[in-house]
């Protein structure tokens, strides 16, 4: 017996996502050291002194569970946005958040749009419930919204957009985000992923938008910008009948209380993020002049990574590089062959990248 016949078959078709290599499993791999990864869009500041207090403070209490509700998290999410707390749904990184809207809302004979080269969380999600995913072809990269229009149909349930987008990196500009929103009908969930909104010139006032929009659903995350990401949490802004049927079905004790207790501080952290910005805006600008120098073109950027045009096989490209001790992320799952994706570093490191890159081409 195949143990595939007794699962579901959305399932047994699923590819599972791929993350970055960790630095440890190429060094066991290779048997090398000093390694430089740029591959999963982290912040390389390394957390702050406020967080480091907050986890020492929070692990004296491991042996209890976690908040599950989540209690001063949402008050500081709730004051921040000058939102009610009953708007707020926390998860295990936004990922769980976005997978937990699907389950939610989306039953296996509806359909679920995305943009082409979206986020490859979108695809996962959609199969995994056994839905029907609808791509839009894209426009540079990025999302075409007004193809997007043309393709809602009476099973349209539930829409994907990421702003800024990954993997490319492309943004939408506020006011034609809102025409698209205005314009779904309110029975379509449209969920905004703004994982990267902290990288651009100024954060998005879209969070203004869910006084208008009831059917606006917008998900942030604290692994990007707040440098957070191995504690994994993220969150939900909506409709608070919205958050309160997402609630029902998240998971008891999502977010750890590590999680809850970082998080908590961090958002308040200011000039941590002032400084990640600052300190990206170069590294981005070090990154697109040095690439200029080697004669290779990269989609413009509003987060913290760019995508490469390597002009060649960007899987082999990638690998070579594993072997020049720089860990990217390769592409050819989104559909761009011949592109690798590369975060932003420390000046050191965006240098060594650079460097290993002229070595491989």
């Amino acid at each position: 017996m195949s143990f595939c016949d007794l699962a579901l078959d959305c399932v047994t078709k699923l590819q599972p996502y791929i993350p970055g290599k960790p630095i440890e499993e190429l060094e066991r791999e290779l048997g090398i050291t000093d390694i430089v990864k740029l591959a999963s869009n982290e912040n390389p500041s390394g957390p702050s002194d406020k967080v480091l207090a907050a986890l020492a403070q929070a692990s004296k209490e491991v042996t209890r569970y976690p908040d599950g509700n989540g209690f001063s998290l949402k008050a500081a999410l709730a004051d921040k946005y000058q939102l009610s707390t009953e708007q707020i749904t926390l998860g295990n990184g936004s990922n769980d958040v976005l997978e937990i809207i699907a389950r939610a809302f989306v039953s296996n004979t509806d359909e679920v749009m995305f943009s082409q080269y979206a986020f490859a969380v979108y695809p996962l999600v959609t199969q995994a419930i056994g839905a029907k995913a609808v791509i839009a072809p894209a426009r540079d990269y990025g999302h075409d919204l007004q193809v997007m229009s043309t393709l809602i149909s009476e099973k349209t349930k539930l829409i994907f957009i990421a702003n800024p987008n990954n993997p490319t990196g492309t943004h939408l500009a506020a006011d034609e985000l809102e025409a698209f929103i205005a314009q779904v009908p309110n029975t379509i969930l449209v969920v905004l992923d703004e994982a990267y909104i902290e990288y651009g010139e100024q954060a998005a006032d879209s969070v203004s938008w869910l006084k208008k929009y009831s059917n606006l659903i917008i998900t942030r995350t604290f692994s990007k910008a707040y440098g957070l990401a191995g504690l994994r949490v993220g969150y939900a802004l909506s409709h608070p009948e919205v958050a309160d049927l997402i609630n029902r079905i998240r998971q008891p004790f999502n977010v750890n209380s590590l999680a809850l207790a970082a998080a908590t501080v961090a958002l308040k952290d200011d000039d941590y993020i002032v400084k990640t910005k600052q300190l990206n805006d170069a590294g981005m600008a070090q990154l697109i002049a040095g690439l200029k120098a080697l004669g290779l073109e990269s989609i413009p950027s509003k987060g913290n990574f760019i995508t490469v045009d390597v002009q060649k096989n960007g899987d082999e490209v990638f690998s070579d590089l594993l072997k020049q001790g720089v860990i990217v992320r390769p592409v050819t799952n989104y559909g761009l062959a011949k592109h690798i994706r590369v975060s932003i570093g420390l000046e050191s490191e965006n240098l060594r990248f650079l460097d290993a890159l002229k070595e491989v081409l």
